[in-house]
């Protein structure tokens, strides 16, 4: 079994997750933002991962993973998203408290360890921010991302998932009880600002922006 450094693991995954962004090609610059690197660092390891075949690399044309890096990069996102499921629902970690450590968690190099752990945990589908959960063979569940700002007034929906992983929108969240399986119905759109008058299974009513519905991911009760 041939064995990555974390660094190249983490590359291989900063790049999966930008290339459904950037269909294209992503870009040096985007890489180098997500894992907070300088380009001429990011393009030295470009270089390394292409010489390894893990991607497809050529200066000012983007980036794009090969099959076999592709697979590499959803074996560590299983783990990753395994490992919060894990700590949320047995250890009681808050959902914003679990993606540094699973980050720790996810460079473990045993699939025994971690398809036992998906036995464990009954083959969730899904981790606690809403992300599909791969399972052993890369499968994943793929989904139409509909954000509540899509949802018109008068209509309900449940929320199954978040754009935003940071600490501070999700602890926002927390504070007005917004959890994922949560239903909401829209009660009203103010025309000024686009903001969102929601209310929730406690028949609470809240507003909330813009911004913060753009980053809730919803179903329609019938999907």
């Amino acid at each position: 079994m041939i064995v990555y450094s974390q660094t190249e693991e983490n590359y291989l995954k900063a790049i999966y997750k930008l290339s459904k962004l950037q269909p294209k090609g992503v870009s040096t610059k985007s890489i180098g933002d997500v894992l907070d690197i300088k380009s001429p660092t990011v393009s030295d390891m470009l270089k390394k991962l292409s010489d390894k075949k893990l991607i497809k690399y050529a200066r000012y044309k983007g980036v794009a993973l090969t099959k076999e890096g592709e697979i590499i990069a959803l074996k560590i996102i299983r783990k990753h998203r395994l490992w919060e499921t894990f700590l949320v629902e047995k250890f009681k970690f808050k959902w914003d408290e679990v993606h540094t450590i699973a980050e720790q968690l996810e460079h473990i190099n045993s699939p025994e360890l971690v398809n036992r752990l998906d036995e464990y945990l009954d083959f969730p589908q899904f981790d606690p921010h809403g992300d599909p959960i791969p399972d052993k063979n890369g499968k994943i569940i793929q989904r139409v991302e509909k954000t509540l700002d899509k949802i018109a007034s008068g209509a309900e929906a449940m929320m199954v998932g978040v754009k935003d992983h940071s600490p501070k929108f999700l602890k926002y969240l927390e504070s007005l009880r917004l959890n994922l399986g949560q239903k909401i119905s829209v009660i009203n759109i103010i025309d000024y600002d686009k903001s969102y008058v929601i209310k929730t299974e406690d028949e609470s009513e809240k507003i909330i922006s813009h911004q913060v519905c753009k980053n809730i991911i919803v179903k329609n009760e019938d999907e």
